[in-house]
């Protein structure tokens, strides 16, 4: 006889399906989670780890800022110092231009021109005074072209104050020059070549002659490359022989 199996074993078996994913979907989550824990922990060490390095990153910046101010502190204090070296060094270089400067304003001022303002503003050195004619002013002005301690001058004004009230009457001209001062390196230095070119000729004893006129100089280097004259050979003849009389009588007084 046929066994006909009357339980409901689809419900059961649908049942046990529905149990299976539910476990299976907790044990998803349940990694998930797990795995989400973990990721936030390593992630956390790692900020961690980073805010550390950055707060060391950020003390030695700090370090370092303050180095690079007393860095440049340090370069501030030897930027004074050089600059305070080289005013010094400038100072002790024109300690004696004063001196010299004096010296030789007393030397090129010529007769007929008297300084009434001095005036010096570095290395520009402007004069005025009084002259009695342009000569006079022009003289005055090559004669500071001339020193080895003033140089270049340059003319500001000229005027002829003649007639008018406040003008002297031997000393019409009113003038203000401009003048370039020479540094006493350049001043020590072109004596110093003018001595060494005067060394030789004092040590030989010559002595500057004169000038000749430029045609004397022309003829004497005419005769000095010419070619010599040819000189004429002279050739001398024997004597003549004695007479026989002479002979005897040298004979006898030989005797």
């Amino acid at each position: 006889m046929a066994r006909i199996n009357l339980l409901p074993w689809r419900t059961e078996r649908r049942k046990q399906r529905e149990r299976e994913f539910y476990m299976l979907l907790a044990a998803a989550a349940v990694s998930g989670v797990v795995a989400l824990l973990v990721l936030v922990g390593w992630m956390g060490a790692r900020i961690d780890t980073q805010n550390d390095r950055n707060a060391f990153l950020q003390t030695e910046i700090k370090g370092l800022d303050k180095q690079i101010e007393e860095i440049k502190e340090l370069d501030k204090t030897r930027s004074q110092l050089l600059t305070r070296k080289q005013i010094i060094e400038q100072l002790q270089s024109n300690r004696s231009q004063m001196v010299h400067l004096f010296d030789e304003m007393v030397k090129t001022v010529p007769d007929g021109v008297r300084l009434t303002s001095l005036k010096q503003a570095g290395d520009v050195l402007t004069l005025e005074g009084v002259a009695e004619s342009n000569a006079r002013v022009a003289s005055y002005m090559r004669n500071i072209d001339n020193s080895p301690w003033m140089g270049r001058t340059d003319l500001r004004k000229i005027e002829n104050k003649a007639g008018t009230k406040d003008a002297d009457k031997k000393t019409p001209y009113v003038f203000s020059l401009d003048v370039k001062l020479r540094k006493p390196e350049d001043a020590q230095n072109d004596k110093s070549v003018a001595d060494a070119a005067a060394a030789p000729d004092a040590a030989s004893g010559d002595v500057t002659a004169p000038a000749k006129p430029a045609a004397q100089l022309n003829d004497a280097a005419t005769k000095l490359t010419a070619p010599p004259a040819p000189v004429a050979a002279t050739v001398t003849a024997p004597p003549p022989p004695p007479p026989p009389a002479a002979k005897d009588a040298e004979k006898g007084e030989k005797k």
